[in-house]
């Protein structure tokens, strides 16, 4: 399982270690991403989601219909 979001597309990114040693290496910044079931009233069924916390608060903002829709046109979701 791959951690992207599957309704914003937001993926891990790769930064600079900030240390004070003389080392050039590499850091991943993490997704804050978790597993959530949703009740999709216009389908009448459960969805299981691979979402970020930015992706909830757009669910939450402007409904789950419209998110899953945007998503799809983007292609962050797979079918």
């Amino acid at each position: 399982m791959s951690k992207i979001c599957e309704i914003t597309g937001k993926k891990a990114m790769v930064g600079n270690n900030v240390s004070h040693s003389n080392k050039k290496t590499k850091r991943k910044f993490n997704v804050n991403l978790f597993r959530k079931k949703f009740y999709w009233v216009e389908e009448d069924c459960w969805i299981s989601l691979n979402i970020s916390a930015a992706g909830l608060r757009t669910v939450n903002k402007i409904g789950l219909d419209a998110a899953l829709k945007n998503a799809a046109a983007k292609g962050y979701l797979k079918a």
